[in-house]
């Protein structure tokens, strides 16, 4: 099993930044992509970023490249997501997950999920 935990969300004025924390443990070493989603209300989860732990390859949604910038801190067990430029419709709940998985955009593709954490981009 894998544990997730995501920090660092919260309130924004647009055109800020923000960056997002997700601790794994557990069994961490079978554990090959992370990745970050986010739920808007009233929306579908959708797919934000994603790392291979190993070799730090990233994909990102066209809605946040060059905006958001996935990484990992292998010696930590956490990857991160930095934010910038925000705007309002960046406002969702962002999810953290991870699979024994290649880079995948599908939800069912991740095999763990953290609880989630609010960001907020409001004026």
């Amino acid at each position: 099993q894998v544990q997730l935990v995501e920090s660092g969300g919260g309130l924004v004025q647009p055109g800020g930044s923000l960056r997002l924390s997700c601790a794994a443990s557990g069994r961490t070493f079978s554990v090959y992509t992370m990745a970050w989603f986010r739920q808007a209300p009233g929306k579908e989860r959708e797919f934000v970023s994603a790392i291979t732990w190993s070799s730090g390859n990233t994909y990102a949604a066209d809605s946040v490249k060059g905006r958001f910038t996935i990484s990992r801190d292998s010696a930590k067990n956490t990857f991160y997501l930095q934010m910038n430029s925000l705007r309002p419709e960046d406002t969702a709940v962002y999810y953290c997950a991870a699979t024994w998985g290649g880079i995948q955009t599908r939800l069912n593709a991740y095999d763990y999920w953290g609880q989630g954490t609010q960001v907020t981009v409001s004026s």
